[in-house]
């Protein structure tokens, strides 16, 4: 298949791919809304109403940055990079990394006060390796971008 071929089907696939996830982190922020104004009609408590819902918004937020990613970087012609993969990566891979961190450590971090709040101490050892997880996934990133320096 020659460049042209390729490079229309890379479009097109990013163009649609693009959609879905834009589309999806859409529906999640209706679905994050409309459980937070059920929640807050039915007298739930206000506490776990704002903790779940910053679960979805961290979400959607991971989710549309996938979309962001792949409409940056498969949407463009195959024979205008100039960049190799590696440059690539350097750019989109951290916002996508640190987005899917700070979901991790929310994630780590509510489990903690809910745990903590019905008092079942014995399971802190799963928020305590999200947390972890989530501290050795910025490592290897920090790795990474140390490593693909072209400086050194």
């Amino acid at each position: 298949m020659n460049h042209q071929k390729t490079s229309l089907i890379r479009k097109i696939f990013a163009k649609i791919l693009t959609v879905i996830f834009f589309g999806l982190a859409v529906v999640i922020v209706c679905s994050l809304l409309f459980n937070v104004v059920e929640g807050l009609l039915s007298k739930e408590n206000v506490t776990q109403v704002f903790l779940g819902s910053i679960n979805t918004g961290i979400i959607a937020l991971a989710v549309f940055e996938l979309a962001f990613i792949i409409n940056k970087e498969y949407s463009g012609s195959i024979e205008n990079d100039d960049k190799d993969a590696i440059s690539s990566l350097r750019e989109t891979l951290p916002r996508f990394i640190g987005t899917v961190c700070v979901a991790l450590s929310l994630e780590g971090l509510i489990m903690v006060i809910k745990y903590s709040q019905l008092d079942l101490a014995g399971n802190l050892y799963y928020p305590v390796a999200i947390i972890m997880s989530t501290a050795f996934l910025l490592t290897a990133l920090g790795l990474f971008i140390y490593l693909t320096d072209k400086r050194s």
